[in-house]
């Protein structure tokens, strides 16, 4: 029930006829990739520019940490008194 199906005569791999058995396939050079000099300045300034902004963000972040740490202490000395 599970057992494959062979042909009935095995058939022979296909010939390439256009291809001579002592000539060597020829060989294309690979595409070269350019990349232009403001792409990748762009691409410097760019990641600069997002750097600067994620640094900002951590500052601001510790800024505001700090201020509520000291807010939260002296509004607790105050209900202390």
């Amino acid at each position: 029930m599970f057992l494959p199906k062979y042909p009935d005569s095995p058939t022979p791999p296909p010939a390439h006829p256009h291809i001579v058995a002592d000539q060597a396939p020829v060989r294309r050079p690979a595409p070269r990739i350019s990349v232009s000099t403001g792409a990748v300045a762009a691409v410097l300034v760019g990641g600069v520019v997002l750097t600067a902004l994620l640094a900002a963000v951590a500052v601001t972040a510790v800024s505001v940490a700090v201020a509520t740490v000291v807010l939260r202490s002296l509004l607790r000395d105050q209900h202390r008194r």
